[in-house]
C-alpha cells in the first residue's frame, strides 16, 4: 500500500470522526436551546397566572400582597362581586344636568372560577402556583410588593420573578430587561409588564 492510500484512508477516518462530533456539537445545543424555550414557556404561563391573581387580589383589598398564603387563600376562596351601574342624568330647570349613579349588587362569583377557567388556563393549579416550573429543588418565585411614590403619589407596585433562571444568559446585572431573569412588575415603576413582552 502507498503512502497516498495510507494518508487517504486516516485522514478519512478524521474527518468522518470530526464531522460525526460537530454534528453532535451542533444537534446537542439546538436540543438545549429548544428545551430552555420549552421551559421558560412554561414560567412565563406560571407568571401570567399569578399576574392575573395578583391583579385579582388589587381589585379586591385594594393592594397588592407579598405573602404567598393570602394570596393563595385569595384564589381558593375569595369571591367578586356582581354589580350593575344605572346612571341617570335630570336635566335642571336651568338647562344644566345633574347626575346620579346607583349601583346594585347582583351577588358573587368566586375567582377560582371566573379567573382560573380550565379553557383558559388548562395547567392551573393552586398548590403549586407559588413555585417555578421545573427546578428541582422546588423553589417559589420571589414575590416583592409595596407602595412606592411617584409623583408626590403613593401607589402600589409589584415585582415577581424567577430566582433560578434556566437560561444560562439571563443575569440580574444584565443591562437589558430582556436579558433579566423572567419577571413582572417592577420594584420602582407602576406596571405589571413581563420582561419576555
Amino acid at each position: 500500500m502507498t503512502k497516498t492510500k495510507i494518508f487517504t484512508i486516516v485522514f478519512g477516518i478524521v474527518a468522518l470522526c470530526l464531522s460525526f462530533f460537530l454534528y453532535y456539537s451542533i444537534n446537542s445545543s439546538i436540543e438545549e436551546s429548544q428545551r430552555i424555550a420549552k421551559m421558560e414557556a412554561r414560567i412565563i404561563e406560571q407568571l401570567k397566572m399569578i399576574r392575573e391573581a395578583e391583579l385579582s387580589y388589587l381589585a379586591v383589598n385594594g393592594r397588592y400582597t407579598s405573602d404567598w398564603d393570602k394570596l393563595l387563600a385569595f384564589v381558593d376562596s375569595g369571591r367578586f362581586y356582581l354589580t350593575e351601574k344605572t346612571e341617570y342624568v335630570i336635566t335642571l330647570d336651568y338647562g344644566a344636568d345633574s347626575t346620579y349613579v346607583e349601583i346594585d349588587t347582583l351577588g358573587t362569583v368566586s375567582v377560582k372560577d371566573s379567573i382560573f377557567k380550565k379553557s383558559t388556563w388548562p395547567r392551573f393549579n393552586l398548590s403549586t402556583l407559588p413555585y417555578v416550573p421545573g427546578v428541582e429543588p422546588p423553589t417559589k418565585f420571589d414575590i416583592w410588593a409595596d407602595k412606592i411614590e411617584k409623583s408626590g403619589v403613593s401607589v402600589n407596585a409589584i415585582e415577581v420573578k424567577n430566582p433560578k433562571p434556566i437560561n444560562p444568559i439571563r443575569d440580574e446585572e444584565s443591562e437589558y430587561n430582556t436579558r433579566k431573569p423572567l419577571r413582572f412588575g417592577s420594584k420602582t415603576s407602576v406596571t405589571t409588564a413581563g420582561n419576555w413582552e
